[in-house]
């Protein structure tokens, strides 16, 4: 997993604009603002051009795994992408020939989040399988670590690793789920 820096991107030319990358734009069907639990507002754009996993990935329950990582209001697209999209994504913005589980693009932070959050299906289903974990708790993993990203948590050193892990294990067990980093 990768946070890639808005202003990375614009310093180096190469990313997209705000929203460019899931086609964010006037809010279109589809895009729906859910008040979260602490009083934060999110404005979600679920996009499944692959549907494989649409049963576990409901707008609701989606919806409520990010709420619950939250610190702020958001405007968050959710791309669920297959393996060929994946790789072409992580090539251009981590210069990776393979598809990743999950890609984060922070455009802003302040006064609202706005980020796209994209998740590879095939490679989240492989994981979950090798892992021997529940599909909806890999995902639900996923989309929090991916929230943490855009809010500017991240894993780069040993310090950032451990409190952005122990916010993720905070976040999981509140929402029903074990520790993701134990076996």
């Amino acid at each position: 997993t990768r946070r890639m820096s808005a202003r990375r991107k614009v310093a180096s030319e190469r990313g997209p604009s705000a929203g460019q990358l899931t086609g964010r734009r006037a809010p279109h069907r589809g895009v729906h603002a859910v008040q979260g639990g602490r009083g934060h507002t999110l404005t979600l754009s679920l996009q499944q051009p692959d549907g494989r996993h649409r049963g576990v990935l409901l707008r609701s329950r989606v919806a409520r795994w990010l709420r619950m990582a939250l610190e702020a209001h958001a405007e968050i697209t959710v791309r669920i992408v297959d393996e060929d999209e994946g790789r072409a994504l992580s090539h251009s913005y981590r210069q990776q020939d393979h598809a990743t589980n999950v890609l984060t693009f922070d455009y802003q932070r302040e006064p609202v989040i706005v980020a796209d959050l994209v998740l590879c299906a095939p490679v989240i289903e492989r994981e979950a399988r090798e892992q021997r974990k529940p599909l909806d708790a890999h995902y639900a993993h996923l989309l929090v670590h991916g929230a943490l990203h855009a809010q500017g948590l991240d894993h780069e050193r040993a310090a950032e690793a451990k409190k952005m892990e122990s916010r993720e294990v905070e976040v999981l067990a509140a929402l029903g789920y074990p520790n993701p980093y134990r076996p």
